[in-house]
């Protein structure tokens, strides 16, 4: 048996000395098990986590001892770690729930989260009592009172028949089974046979000699303690990490232990990390971590849908507060929703059954348990006869299930449907580039695409479908395609007509029309061919914005005009873009806002015209080489057009808008430069009366505010601390994320903490882009640094609105000297402030 915990483990770093306590780390499952996040995702990882007060009284004994049961509830009866902030008893996940299970959760969090449980497989039914006990063989068994019988067992090897054995809950929240009189001699850990979460002192990984393999194990469902299909595991030949589904399939590798972090993550370095050890020896191959704050109320776990978890107690709500999940994308967890689904990141909710399937489980679905998917509404004809008369059902613009069977012999898509049709195993084929695929059995990990402009019009997926199925389904269709119109005519029209004057003429006015909309007469309901004409059917591809691409447009009438088209890819999505668009931007005009010309819809074709900007995005002049060179002039002028840009969405307008994706790339230059905000797919429409809204993130890695990441509630402040992180930029030319600013995983010399830190000494000279060799005006380079570290404070309430940075870049005000941040600084390498 392996040792429990070593309270003299070595580390690679050196801890955080503070004055009152440290911050524990955020990074615990996704140290090994995650991506990498940016550096401003592992920042506020590391935002505010301190323990929670302990509302319980002192505990009355850690150990059990032959003789002693344990029995009843987690109320009543419990070990209670010596430090008391573990618990363990038996505990039922609801009230109407008949299981009870033993288990271990925060003795001092009074909302019940179970860190782990001993008979997760094997609960005790109601109305059967259970007991914790030791058995006359020296184990920790659990027994049905009623019977006798045992229910769960630690079926530990005792090495003498006169050895006494004592079970105790350690300070680190181990159960272990030992020797009464030898407190080295261990028989059984629960830190070797972890459930879903990940313990500080605990070790995930393989013991060599006997063939151990500690492993976080997903929970079935939010109620039901039993296994689960996701499993985070060490291999046991390098001590690479994966996430898995089904312990086959794996969506995410750690990559390799360097010697300081794993390959892939190496935010586990910096100084308020905790102590990470990586061991690899001819017995063992494990990782595991201290934390430098040992009171410290954080949770760190493999949730039901294959996602890990980083969250700390909020004692002042009374509830978690979950600030980190990895994968950030529920889609990209493996099989996430089950067969015959799709998962669709921008929906609400995320999983959803296919054209002529239904939730199999109700229950176990509303519970996050999805493993068992959809189930057809209408068996295969195939089932009966010769299944030719089957039909498919077209799914456009996603991404195609895994093991696909490659058919070579079909050269068109209805030699690619004739195969699938008289193979009665066959489920699905698609038709792409002259490949045909088929699928046969469940259909796993289908996502619609939000990037289907990326490959053009994205895959199409057939799904097979009885004959009378897809007929039913045709028949729908055609119903909510008429109904769907009449409604999507009147939406936007009610959008539209708020104040605005939808022309639609024929082609013979078109030119009329256009110098109408630019004269400020209205929006314009575009005709599909006239666009397609004026692209020159979409010919000259200017680049991709959310959810579509953009091309360029030109209509030859008088005078001539230019457009930038936006064509919105995927029923779903493009649907979800349109109405985004025109709520925000459509309604409202201002200098520093891209125009918005007129749309078309048509169909299921949805594109936006807007305005063409011969300059293109700030991007390509701050960091592409083919790029002008902006002078500082046109630097600042930007930076106050952007701001009051920003400013009118938020305060001048009927409703506040957040545009939630201020980056360069979306901020449009036109002739003379001026900057015009463009891009607002992801904007948020807020009514005055409102101050927060709770939503999904949204955004770009690398401009998020700390809210959308910690799921708090957000404000326009998100746009403010995007702005801020643009400014940096516009100063030097460079992404904040440049690898220039990074040696060896060193984050010393982040941009931003730069600008902080030398703002304070006052050599902002240094940071200026070389490209301007110096002729730049340095009160203003100084005033756009104060915006800069002003706007990216962690705390919401510290950050300026827009309309105050408008007044202190054009000088009207004064701001003042910003405080340094103090997440950023401690991550950098800062002393504590």
């Amino acid at each position: 048996m392996s040792e429990p915990e070593d309270p003299s483990v070595s580390t690679n770093r050196t801890p955080l000395r503070s004055p009152a306590c440290s911050l524990p780390t955020p990074q615990l499952v996704s140290s090994i098990a995650m991506p990498r996040p940016p550096l401003h995702v592992l920042l506020l990882l590391l935002l505010s986590l301190r323990a929670a007060p302990c509302p319980c009284s002192a505990a009355t004994t850690d150990t059990l001892s032959p003789g002693n049961g344990l029995a009843g509830t987690a109320a009543t009866a419990r070990l209670v770690s010596n430090n008391s902030k573990f618990a363990l008893g038996f505990f039922k996940t609801d009230s109407k729930s008949p299981n009870t299970y033993l288990g271990i959760w925060f003795n001092k969090v009074p909302k019940l989260t179970p860190l782990w449980s001993a008979n997760g497989e094997s609960p005790v039914v109601d109305p059967a009592t259970p007991e914790l006990a030791i058995s006359g063989d020296g184990n920790l068994v659990i027994r049905d009172q009623a019977t006798g019988s045992v229910v769960w067992s630690t079926r530990a090897n005792i090495t003498s028949n006169n050895t006494t054995t004592v079970a105790v809950l350690l300070s680190s929240g181990n159960l272990v089974l030992r020797s009464s009189s030898n407190a080295s001699d261990v028989f059984w850990q629960s830190f070797d046979y972890p459930t879903d979460t990940l313990f500080a002192g605990a070790k995930i990984g393989w013991n060599k000699r006997t063939g151990l393999n500690r492993r976080l194990v997903s929970r079935k469902n939010a109620l039901d303690q039993a296994p689960g299909l996701y499993s985070l595991e060490m291999t046991e030949s390098n001590g690479v990490g994966h996430l898995l589904w089904n312990s086959t399939v794996a969506y995410w590798s750690s990559g390799q232990w360097n010697g300081n972090y794993f390959g892939l993550a190496p935010e586990m370095i910096g100084a308020v990390m905790p102590n990470f050890r990586f061991v690899n020896t001819d017995e063992e191959i494990y990782f595991t971590y201290t934390l430098h704050d040992d009171a410290a109320i954080v949770h760190s776990a493999l949730d039901v849908s294959g996602r890990g978890l980083v969250g700390f107690w909020l004692d002042s709500k009374q509830d978690w507060l979950i600030n980190y999940r990895q994968p950030v994308a529920q889609c990209d967890v493996y099989a996430t929703c089950g067969p015959f689904t799709i998962c669709d990141d921008d929906a609400d909710p995320t999983c959803s059954c296919m054209k002529g399937f239904s939730v199999r489980s109700p229950r176990d679905w509303e519970l996050g348990d999805r493993r068992d998917g959809c189930a057809r509404n209408t068996q295969l004809d195939c089932a009966s006869d010769t299944g030719l008369t089957d039909r498919f059902f077209a799914v456009q613009g996603v991404r195609l299930p895994q093991d696909a069977n490659k058919m070579q012999a079909a050269t068109s898509g209805d030699e690619c449907s004739g195969i699938c049709l008289r193979d009665c195993s066959c489920t699905a084929y698609s038709y792409w580039n002259g490949d045909c695929s088929v699928w046969r059995g469940k259909l796993y990990n289908v996502k619609q695409q939000s990037d289907a402009s990326s490959r053009g019009d994205g895959e199409t997926l057939y799904i097979r479908l009885a004959a009378k199925e897809v007929a039913m389904q045709k028949r729908g269709i055609s119903v909510g395609v008429a109904v769907g119109v009449a409604i999507g005519a009147t939406a936007a029209a009610s959008i539209l007509l708020a104040g605005l004057m939808i022309r639609r003429r024929k082609a013979k006015w078109f030119p009329r029309t256009l110098q109408d909309a630019q004269a400020g007469i209205g929006i314009i309901a575009f005709r599909y061919a006239d666009l397609q004409r004026a692209t020159r059917n979409f010919s000259e591809r200017l680049g991709g914005g959310s959810f579509g691409s953009v091309f360029k447009g030109c209509y030859l009438g008088d005078p001539v005009t230019l457009l930038a088209v936006k064509r919105l890819d995927g029923a779903h999505q493009g649907e979800k873009q349109f109405r985004a668009e025109v709520n925000s931007v459509g309604i409202i005009q201002h200098i520093n806002l891209v125009r918005l010309i007129g749309f078309c819809c048509e169909d299921d074709k949805r594109l936006l015209v807007y305005e063409y900007m011969p300059n293109h995005s700030l991007d390509l002049h701050l960091f592409k080489a083919n790029g002008t060179v902006l002078d500082w002039n046109l630097r600042y002028q930007i930076a106050i057009g952007v701001a009051r840009g920003l400013t009118y969405l938020h305060t001048s307008c009927r409703d506040c808008i957040i545009h939630c994706d201020i980056k360069p790339e979306n901020i449009l230059l036109d002739a003379s430069f001026v900057p015009k905000i463009a891009d607002f797919g992801m904007a948020k429409v807020l009514g005055r009366e409102f101050s927060h809204a709770v939503t999904t993130m949204r955004g770009t890695i690398g401009y998020l505010a700390p809210e959308w990441i910690s799921g708090t509630a957000v404000t326009s402040k998100v746009d403010v601390y995007s702005y801020g992180m643009v400014l940096f930029e516009v100063i030097s030319g460079r992404k904040n994320s440049s690898p220039e600013y990074f040696g060896d995983g060193d984050y010393s010399s982040f941009f931003p903490m730069q600008v902080a830190r030398k703002l304070r000494s006052g050599h902002v000279e240094s940071l200026v882009d070389e490209k301007l060799q110096g002729d730049v005006n340095l009160k203003e380079v100084e005033r756009v640094c104060k915006a800069a570290c002003w706007c990216i404070q962690e705390n919401e309430s510290a950050r300026p609105t827009m309309a105050e940075v408008v007044q202190f870049l054009e000088g009207l005000s004064d701001l003042g000297m910003p405080p340094l941040p103090r997440l950023l600084n401690a991550v950098t390498g800062g002393s504590p402030t």
